[in-house]
């Protein structure tokens, strides 16, 4: 079995690849770990490779704030240089500075 290294880190600003959605890094798995109804839910030909790092992200689109599950392959750097309106953003991370949070925000 391959060992993939993600490529993108916590704390970082990125956008999907194909969606109209932008959001922050919270968290990784080294692959696939959500359940088989998630993964077949996706058409099969853009389902992506389980075996690849998948991000979880605070994410925001024009109109609303939620939590995505996005694979590796589907996601870019984000480049536009704004920060994420997510409310829990700021729960989990820092400052904002040049496309990344710095981790450790206002936690309880």
């Amino acid at each position: 079995m391959k060992q993939h290294m993600a490529k993108f880190s916590l704390g970082q600003v990125v956008k999907h690849r194909m969606h109209p959605f932008r959001g922050v890094i919270f968290d990784v798995d080294a692959k696939f770990n959500n359940s088989e109804e998630w993964i077949e839910s996706i058409p099969e030909d853009i389902r992506p490779d389980r075996d690849q790092p998948f991000y979880h992200l605070f994410a925001e689109n024009e109109s609303s704030y939620y939590v995505a599950y996005v694979s590796e392959q589907n996601l870019l750097q984000d480049d536009s240089d704004e920060p994420v309106g997510h409310p829990e953003v700021g729960e989990m991370f820092g400052e904002y500075h040049d496309g990344q949070y710095s981790l450790g925000g206002n936690l309880h």
